[in-house]
């Protein structure tokens, strides 16, 4: 019987198994679906698939640099206990080196090979020898003249909770010793954009209509109100001005010197920032939260 491409598909979602192996899988038993699920089973290769549906928002984040270059990816898993496992910190690693040389987006990484299997591959294999669901979920790639990293609570050389990236121009000596202090204060602050030319305009308009909104409200219920046109030229414009400088990081105080704003605080070492990232294991994860005793029930239950 012919094996298609769409049956190779469908076997893979049912099983998240790898392609080669759902292809051997239906080789081996002349097509038959069912069958072919049994004998990925039996070599081991479907089990990650029974924990697919398994929220994985624990993890770690790699980072690593060379000359004008760095990544940082993200591969997440269900329990902070693996991500201090020996095993998984050694597969961030690979694929964190794999990401830095080979590709530049986590589509491109997951397909790109890893000790002979494409990364996604590679991650399965992971899944089922460990035991719990993982996803490589994200990464960053960022050039410029100098790139420095940073790791935020580090569980190993090069990979922690929080990963940083800073790109910047000037004098290289410079800017990698006032690069870190610029990382470590993305990562306090998670700012939202480089500057405020880079921040989503959709941001900026939610917030200038909050804004309004509360300065209106606020004035209409004071004692004294103000004239609307000090409401729209000097209140609001202020309460705006403040946003931006709180949230893009050229406009931040900086966490070392709170009298300088970043962006005067690399001018002042002579750099200029031209970009930056910043990686926290978990963004935007709706974490399920469950009670201990259900989570040992479906533990007993080989959930």
């Amino acid at each position: 019987m012919s094996i298609t491409a769409a049956m190779v598909k469908e076997l893979r979602e049912t099983t998240g198994a790898g392609m080669m192996d759902a292809k051997k899988a239906l080789t081996e038993t002349n097509g038959d679906m069912e069958a072919a699920i049994d004998w990925l089973r039996t070599k081991g290769l479907a089990k990650a698939a029974k924990k697919a549906d398994r929220i994985a928002a624990e993890g770690l984040i790699g980072v690593s640099v060379t000359a004008g270059k760095g990544v940082a990816i993200e591969i997440n898993s269900e329990t902070d206990f693996v991500a201090k496992n020996a095993d998984f910190q050694k597969l961030v690693r690979e694929i964190t080196e794999v990401a830095l040389t080979t590709a530049n987006d986590v589509e491109v990484l997951k397909a790109t090979h890893l000790n002979g299997k494409p990364v996604s591959e590679v991650l399965t294999d992971a899944i089922a020898r460990i035991g719990e669901n993982m996803t490589l979920r994200r990464m960053h790639a960022l050039e410029g003249d100098t790139v420095v990293s940073y790791v935020h609570n580090a569980a190993a050389d090069g990979m922690g909770k929080i990963g940083v990236l800073v790109a910047l121009k000037g004098d290289a000596a410079k800017a990698q010793e006032i690069g870190k202090q610029f990382a470590m204060h993305i990562a306090a602050t998670n700012p939202l954009s480089l500057s405020e030319a880079t921040l989503d305009p959709v941001i900026v308009e939610r917030e200038l209509a909050v804004q309004t909104a509360k300065a209106l409200e606020e004035n209409a219920s004071s004692a004294k109100p103000k004239p609307e046109q000090v409401i729209h030229n000097n209140i609001i414009p202020g309460r705006m001005k403040k946003f931006l400088a709180e949230n893009t990081l050229l406009g931040q105080a900086f966490v070392i010197n709170p009298d300088l704003t970043v962006e005067a605080a690399a001018k002042e070492a002579g750099v200029e920032i031209t970009g930056y990232a910043r990686v926290a294991v978990g963004e935007g994860i709706e974490k399920k939260e469950e009670d201990f005793a259900a989570e040992v029930a479906k533990t007993l239950a080989g959930a």
